[in-house]
């Protein structure tokens, strides 16, 4: 019996954890897609080359880390 409490403790951890993970992404997609719009407005830009740049890393670093999180998730 007690083992079959402990998995529905690990479960409403992980959906905690996988919630704030969603959360964490957007937050850093979004401030790196404003910082490369920052960029091209203060550079003039016309391209957007700037936001394209930082939006794409903002997604890498959002990527790398999700999977490091995703290793400390117990099942």
């Amino acid at each position: 019996m007690n083992q079959q409490k402990l998995p529905k403790k690990n479960n409403l951890k992980n959906i905690a954890v996988l919630s704030g993970i969603a959360f964490e992404m957007g937050a850093i997609i979004f401030l790196a897609a404003k910082g490369g719009i920052w960029l091209d407005e203060y550079y003039g830009n016309e391209k957007r080359i700037c936001t394209a740049i930082a939006t794409l890393l903002g997604v890498a670093i959002s990527l790398w880390v999700v999977l490091k999180q995703l290793k400390n998730i117990k099942y």
